[in-house]
């Protein structure tokens, strides 16, 4: 029979599991890992009309492209997409502040692994490694990290149908591994950021900030840890317990 402060652990291991989860699904799937705020964004994009946009959503568009209709178009950036706010239309008799819009394109897998340029938007620049794999490195983690929690659940659900409370020690193994993916993963894309505002710095009316997106990855890192230490603990205490327990009878 289960004590009920391991009985606990697991509930609130399990609550914490879902929550994390539920956050790192979030995260991965909206586009405010950052955010630019322009102050005069419509004055910006009425300068240069439609080619903003054309050029932000073209398929040709590098990085040191798309990067700057960012800057001037409030513009946001996730995992799998980038938005730019822009005037719903450009015609010179339209003032931009009365309708605006959100314009996003997501980023394709061929992107997701293109390599980084010393100089951003300049082929011949040479391979920026360290941004290359950065980059990579922040597509890949996020979807290791939610694999990594679902096969522990699996595990965990095993291990309630055998009526075992020592599985769950591997259910805590993998929760943690999954935190350090996701620790891993938020410190790629703020290493990233930096990296990328060194080859393109801010202009002086653009402000950039991380959004809720990034925040509830960096959220999630925790409970997962804490998760597992709940996991580990129950599993590794229960079976202590009982082998002692067993060891008395026997004597």
């Amino acid at each position: 029979m289960m004590d009920n402060r391991f009985a606990t652990a697991l509930v609130i291991a399990c609550v914490l599991s879902l929550i994390s989860t539920i956050y790192m699904a979030a995260s991965i799937g909206t586009d405010f890992w950052y955010e630019y705020h322009t102050l005069s964004p419509a004055e910006n994009v009425s300068e240069a009309g439609r080619s903003i946009l054309d050029e932000f959503v073209s398929e040709e568009a590098d990085e040191k492209t798309y990067t700057d209709a960012l800057f001037r178009c409030n513009g946001t950036v996730g995992l799998w997409r980038r938005c730019i706010t822009v005037p719903k239309n450009f015609h010179w008799y339209n003032s931009p502040e009365t309708g605006m819009t959100t314009n996003c394109i997501s980023f394709s897998l061929s992107d997701q692994f293109m390599e980084k340029y010393i100089e951003p938007g300049n082929h011949n620049s040479g391979t920026d490694l360290n941004r290359t794999y950065l980059w990579r490195l922040q597509f890949l983690l996020p979807f290791v990290s939610l694999g990594l929690m679902c096969f522990g659940a699996l595990i965990g659900l095993c291990a309630c149908a055998c009526r075992s409370l020592y599985p769950a020690i591997a259910t805590g193994v993998l929760h943690f591994l999954a935190g350090l993916c996701t620790l891993g993963l938020v410190g790629c894309y703020v290493a990233g950021i930096e990296l990328l505002h060194k080859k393109l710095p801010l202009p002086d009316d653009v402000r950039g900030e991380f959004g809720w997106s990034f925040c509830l990855a960096c959220v999630s890192a925790p409970l997962q840890f804490m998760a597992a230490a709940l996991f580990i603990w129950a599993a590794r205490t229960n079976r202590k317990e009982f082998t002692l327990l067993k060891a008395y009878r026997v004597a």
